[in-house]
């Protein structure tokens, strides 16, 4: 998430009432999760095991649970609980804003776009051109929808992510403060989620088709063309590149990529990224020869038992 206008460590720092490291002028223009970061950005770490990854980032502002030496070129904001600090500053710089009707009168909306019955469209969401957008759809705020989308009847644009960080009694929520963005031509079935981004953007790419009842996790980024069947989940953090296939029941874990062309048969789990231009099957994948080739192995083994 971009800070318009942008802020300064001391600011920034007072905000939560802690002690920093730095110029009190040093610029924070922006408040991002680790996977999302740039220049000029303030995120969080708690955990020893990713100081090194927080600190070699891109992010030029961190608050950290640490008493160490400030980095050249960075900034450091001092914090007995980072992720608590990180989740008040998210909310403060991208409040809840109640709706008062279906259609936000702060909503752009395209010329030729039909927004049938039932729609609920959020606080300054901008729709393209010439959409269409199905009874009962819901678009949250800050979402965007290109030109020529069609949006079926039940889907869920831009709910939270689904992020929470272990307390010992209960589930800490990280506060989503990112977008969903639906590219030109794309298609989307009826009772489909597609998660905003936790603090960058979740995105759906120019002329990709989804079928019904599929979930996309938060700061997923879909390339373009591609065709998702019923029923498929991707996890968060995922980069799907162009031109991919997923048959019905796939499941994608996190923080992997899927190469440009790839297909995936159905009820396959992919666990770790795939090369692109192959076809996969199974759980974990494989390459569907090699797979098959595998079970009909398997389907061996009675006989061999039955030969000792």
């Amino acid at each position: 998430m971009q800070l318009n206008p942008s802020k300064t460590l001391g600011q920034i720092a007072g905000m939560i009432d802690a002690r920093f490291a730095g110029s009190p002028d040093f610029v924070i223009s922006g408040i991002n999760e680790i996977h999302k970061v740039e220049p000029g950005d303030l995120t969080f770490v708690d955990h020893p095991k990713y100081y090194d990854k927080a600190l070699d980032s891109k992010a030029t502002t961190i608050i950290i649970n640490k008493e160490i030496e400030c980095p050249e070129g960075k900034a450091l904001i001092f914090s007995d609980d980072p992720f608590r600090d990180y989740v008040y500053l998210t909310k403060q710089f991208r409040p809840f804003e109640p709706s008062a009707g279906m259609i936000s009168p702060m909503a752009i909306i395209g010329e030729g776009t039909v927004i049938q019955p039932g729609t609920f469209v959020g606080n300054h969401v901008t729709i393209g051109k010439n959409c269409i957008i199905h009874a009962n759809v819901s678009i949250y705020d800050h979402s965007v929808i290109g030109d020529n989308v069609i949006l079926h009847s039940g889907t869920v644009i831009g709910a939270d992510a689904f992020y929470f960080k272990r307390r010992p009694e209960f589930w800490d929520k990280m506060e989503s403060c990112g977008r969903a963005i639906i590219e030109d031509d794309v298609e989307i079935g009826a009772c489909c989620t597609i998660d905003k981004g936790v603090s960058g953007d979740t995105i759906i790419g120019k002329g990709t088709k989804l079928d019904n009842h599929i979930q996309i996790g938060h700061d997923t980024v879909i390339g373009k063309n591609c065709l998702f069947a019923s029923q498929v989940g991707v996890a968060g953090c995922v980069i799907v590149e162009d031109d991919v296939i997923l048959w019905g029941q796939v499941g994608v874990q996190k923080d992997l990529t899927i190469g440009k062309g790839a297909v995936v048969l159905g009820q396959s789990g992919i666990a770790k990224s795939i090369a692109g231009g192959k076809t996969y099957f199974g759980s974990p994948v494989l390459e569907a020869k090699e797979k098959m080739r595998e079970l009909a192995l398997l389907k061996r083994l009675p006989n061999l038992f039955e030969n000792l």
